[in-house]
C-alpha cells in the first residue's frame, strides 16, 4: 500500500516494493502543494484513467500501477479493484495527474485544502495510507 505523506510545502507519494516493481520506477513521487490545481474523490478509477499505459503493469479493473500518456501529458496511476481514489489534478512536474486508490479519500482532501494548512500529526507532518 503507497503511505501518502501531506506535508506544508508538498505531498509525497511512497510506492512499497511491489508498487516500484509493477510501475517499473525506483523512485517516490513528490509533488509541491503548490502545483495541485484540484483533487477529486472518485468512487471509481477506473472512468478517470486515459490514454495508453507506457510504462507500469494492468490487469482491467483489478490493479493498474504506473503511467499512462495521452496527448496532453502523462498520468500516474496506483488503482486497486473497486476501491475509492483521489484524482490529484497538477499544473506542472511529471505528470498532469495522480489517479491513487484510497480508502481515506476523505482525509486526504481535508488535508489537501489549499485554504488552510494541514493539521499536523505528531512529527509536524501528515500521513495517509493508500489502500
Amino acid at each position: 500500500m503507497a503511505h501518502l505523506r501531506v506535508h506544508t510545502d508538498r505531498i509525497e507519494v511512497h510506492l512499497t516494493p511491489a508498487e516500484k516493481s509493477l510501475a517499473l520506477r525506483a523512485d517516490d513521487i513528490v509533488v509541491q502543494r503548490d502545483d495541485i490545481k484540484s483533487a477529486t474523490i472518485t468512487d471509481d478509477p477506473w472512468i478517470w484513467i486515459r490514454g495508453i499505459r507506457v510504462r507500469g503493469s494492468a490487469i482491467p479493473l483489478v490493479v493498474a500501477v504506473g503511467v499512462w500518456k495521452y496527448h496532453g501529458g502523462s498520468d500516474f496511476v496506483i488503482a486497486k479493484g473497486k476501491r475509492p481514489a483521489v484524482v490529484i489534478e497538477l499544473a506542472a512536474g511529471e505528470f498532469t495527474r495522480l489517479i491513487v486508490s484510497t480508502n481515506h479519500a476523505g482525509a486526504l482532501i481535508d488535508r489537501l485544502k489549499l485554504n488552510s494548512p494541514p493539521p499536523a500529526a505528531p512529527d509536524g507532518d501528515a500521513e495517509t495510507e493508500a489502500d
